[in-house]
């Protein structure tokens, strides 16, 4: 666990997008294709895709979409799902990949986007960086966007503290990169007003993993729209 003084939310903004712009085509090109090896991501995805369209469907925001990877396989789905991302060179990737999907920048803490008017929102590893104690604002954020009886689908780390990333896809980085116990991920949602629908976490796989990966899935009370 680091022991450093944590920077401020903004500088951390800052660091966080100038190097995502920096690894954004490498990034792409390295984990093009790795969904298919991933039985239990598609599996998760596949249940966040047919509760949104059970519940009628709606616009699905992808919160941290990166190259547009997991927006593209939401889109095969059948979801209308569109992408948000903080690093403009991520969103230039991903509006090459998937042509046919809207993207734009933006922060998933300040969406930007009006009150209740998503029925899902994927947050797949986008909170990598964030530290514990910031995790309610985002939280709350996810919450203000959804609609009552809208999908939240979340993807991180399992574990405590943080290490510090210096160097991945190929690019020298100096990013802090969080785990969380599922527990605490699951209370602070519910803190936020969620209410919990199914959690799982399973064991490192492939190159790029190191600790155990958990998903939570999660609802905003109240009949869907």
């Amino acid at each position: 666990m680091t022991d450093t003084a944590q920077p401020s939310p903004a500088s951390r903004l800052t660091t966080t997008r100038a190097s995502y712009d920096t690894v954004a085509a490498d990034y792409e090109r390295l984990l093009r294709g790795e969904l298919a090896n991933m039985p239990f991501d598609r599996a998760m995805l596949g249940v966040f895709a047919e509760r949104v369209l059970a519940g009628g469907g709606g616009p699905v925001g992808d919160l941290g979409c990166g190259p547009g990877r997991l927006t593209g396989h939401l889109a095969s789905l059948g979801l209308d799902v569109f992408g948000i991302d903080l690093s403009p060179e991520m969103v230039a990737v991903a509006r090459r990949v998937c042509p046919g999907v809207r993207f734009e920048v933006g922060s998933m803490t300040a969406l930007g986007l009006e009150d209740e008017s998503l029925a899902g929102a994927l947050a797949w590893y986008s909170t990598v960086h964030t530290p514990p104690e910031e995790l309610p604002v985002a939280f709350e954020e996810f919450y203000r966007v959804l609609a009552p009886g809208g999908q939240l689908l979340m993807a991180f780390k399992v574990g405590d503290g943080s290490t510090r990333l210096t160097h991945a896809y190929g690019h020298d980085l100096d990013l802090d990169v969080y785990r969380f116990p599922p527990g605490l991920v699951s209370e602070l949602l519910v803190e936020a007003g969620f209410v919990e629908v199914a959690r799982l976490v399973r064991e490192a796989e492939g190159p790029y993993e190191k600790t155990p990966q958990g998903y939570l899935l999660a609802r905003r009370p109240g009949p869907s729209a």
